[in-house]
């Protein structure tokens, strides 16, 4: 079975107007945040939830408000059942765990994949102080761990491995000169290892995590000018898939994509924000050249992952907007009875978010958004019967298939909404 990132990568090599697009679930955040990485409970699997184990002379239930690795799991697996993102990001750990031991990917189309460093700037961890520290590259992963599970992997004639076979290997750039260096020789040593392992990998650039002289409005071209320096050096066979880097705004993304037509862009996703933030992204990052997401927190801290991800590749197919898509998203929650975190109204505006990996930098102010017909609708109570709307309420075939090109934008906007409740309600 081909996987379906595979598909679109040679699609995209093939067709530089097509628009395939690569979603990526980034569940590896376990290699950063440690309790807090599987996320508050705001969504749970089908399977509901796993019992914590603690004593309740000591926790209450509201201070024990984290999902535990079981329920995490389970939510991992609804993700890669769905087959609607392209790659599933995780710790070594769980790639073992789910890949190498359960062999949840043997039939599917999802690629596993695995974090492949952790360098200093995602040590998130409670009461710590390594996030304010300049970046230091380190490796907790071995390729043969992520491969096959143990110290070395037996390679005579095994074209696949039981484990994943790509990874996320991330640079940060502090503009520091013996700093810079010391990141790009441990890169290089990745990138040796790798081509001899056959080991596929992509790379994520983060922006710098301390002070680094650079005006805020000038790190795109800082950024943009690293990668570039970076993979000059590097033939084909040591290349990455595709890049995983901060949107900077049209005109950065616009330079970097348009340099190099084999040079394939994603961005990542930050901090959660609202769901009109994470959906404006990704359509955004599209118009402008990039051809990858990886969304992290927006995705594990929805209050429904599965419908939050329909939603991105509803809004990367072109059936539906941004706007449109938060809507449909309240819909769905309506729907199933599950109270939004915030009222459609704010739901619905844009905020600027911070992009370091732990969030710590103050975000601005939000700006609403001007002239939107959606802010103007009020989002019903969580507990209101679901909207209901009949499949004669827009355009279609004589068989009955929905006629998107006849559609007015309100119509489409009732034919996502009915679809997406009648499929999560």
């Amino acid at each position: 079975m081909m996987r379906s990132l595979d598909a679109k990568l040679a699609e995209i090599k093939a067709n530089p107007r097509s628009r395939a697009f690569i979603l990526a679930d980034a569940k590896d955040a376990d290699m950063a945040f440690g309790v807090r990485a599987p996320g508050p409970r705001y969504y749970l699997s089908a399977r509901g939830e796993r019992p914590a184990r603690f004593s309740p002379e000591v926790w209450t239930r509201e201070e024990f408000g984290y999902r535990n690795l079981p329920e995490f799991l389970d939510v991992i697996r609804e993700v890669v059942h769905q087959g609607v993102v392209d790659i599933m990001l995780m710790s070594a750990y769980v790639n073992e765990q789910l890949t190498i031991k359960e062999g949840l990917f043997k039939n599917s189309t999802v690629t596993p994949a695995a974090r492949a460093n952790d360098t200093t700037d995602i040590w998130v961890v409670r009461h710590g102080c390594y996030t304010r520290e300049p970046a230091q590259p380190f490796r907790s992963a071995t390729i043969d761990h992520i491969q096959c599970g143990k110290i070395e992997c037996e390679r005579d004639g095994v074209s696949e491995f039981p484990g994943a076979n790509l990874g996320l290997y991330s640079l940060t750039f502090v503009n520091n000169l013996e700093q810079d260096r010391e990141t790009l020789l441990w890169f290089k040593a990745f990138r040796e290892e790798a081509e001899r392992k056959k080991f596929r990998y992509f790379l994520e650039v983060f922006d710098p995590n301390v002070a680094s002289g650079i005006p805020p409005e000038k790190l795109g071209e800082f950024i943009n000018d690293q990668i570039l320096r970076t993979l000059a050096g590097v033939t084909e066979a040591g290349r990455p898939l595709f890049l995983k880097i901060v949107y900077h705004g049209p005109r950065a993304l616009e330079e970097l994509a348009q340099y190099d037509p084999n040079l394939v862009i994603g961005i990542l996703g930050g901090s959660a924000g609202t769901t009109y933030d994470a959906f404006k992204l990704i359509h955004d990052a599209q118009k402008y050249g990039a051809r990858v997401a990886l969304f992290g927190r927006k995705i594990n801290n929805a209050e429904h992952q599965l419908a939050f991800i329909e939603m991105l590749r509803l809004i990367t197919d072109g059936r539906i907007s941004p706007e449109e898509a938060v809507r449909a998203y309240h819909g769905v929650l309506q729907a199933k009875g599950i109270k939004p975190k915030l009222p459609l109204e704010k739901d619905l505006e844009l905020t600027d978010q911070s992009m370091q990996y732990d969030g710590t930098a103050a975000r601005r102010a939000t700006v609403p958004i001007q002239n939107n017909p959606l802010a103007s609708s009020a989002t019903a109570p969580a507990s209101s019967p679901a909207p209901q709307a009949s499949p004669t309420a827009w355009p279609t075939f004589p068989n009955g298939a929905p006629n998107f090109e006849a559609m007015s934008p309100a119509q489409r906007r009732a034919y996502h909404q009915w679809r997406l409740t009648r499929r999560f309600g």
